[in-house]
Formats: C-alpha cells, sequence, structure tokens
C-alpha cells in the first residue's frame, strides 16, 4: 500500500486523502480530504491543511493521491471503509 512516499512531490493546492483517526475515539478512522499547502509556521515546508489545522508532511500521515487509493488502502488494513469502525 502506498503511504507517504519521501520522493513524491506534493504542490501547493494539490488535494490528497489520508486515514483519519477520530482523536476522541481511537477505534474509528476515516478517510478524509486534505489540502498540501505551504506551511505558515514553517516557511518553505509543505504541510496538510486538515480540520483548520496544519500537519507537516512526513513518515507519519498515510497519504494518497486518489480517494481510490485511500479506500483500497483502508480496506487492506481496517475492513469496509464504509462503516468506518476498525474493530468491525
Amino acid at each position: 500500500m502506498n503511504q507517504f512516499d519521501a520522493e513524491t512531490h506534493y504542490q501547493p493546492g494539490e488535494i490528497v486523502y489520508v486515514m483519519y483517526r477520530n482523536p476522541h475515539t481511537q477505534d474509528v478512522a476515516h478517510i478524509q480530504e486534505a489540502a498540501v499547502v505551504e506551511n505558515p509556521e514553517e516557511p518553505g515546508e509543505m504541510a496538510l491543511f486538515l480540520y483548520e489545522t496544519y500537519y507537516p508532511l512526513n513518515e507519519q500521515l498515510a497519504i494518497y493521491k486518489t480517494e481510490n487509493e485511500a479506500e483500497a488502502a483502508y480496506e487492506y488494513y481496517f475492513g469496509d471503509p464504509e462503516h468506518g469502525d476498525i474493530n468491525a
């Protein structure tokens, strides 16, 4: 499964898809659309803008170029992406 790849070059304004865990309920994960932006907190670096928060692009993120790739990875790791519950 293709997750974050340090060799991939992301462009500002690019839309990507990430697997995002609910911070309040750790057994729930979702596929979420996010925007690649210039990080206002670290000039010269790219970040993901997700839920009004900037996340540095790094190997801790599962980033996919298409929603289909993200759904395939979700299915591989957690099961049916329609249900969102990784323990199902």
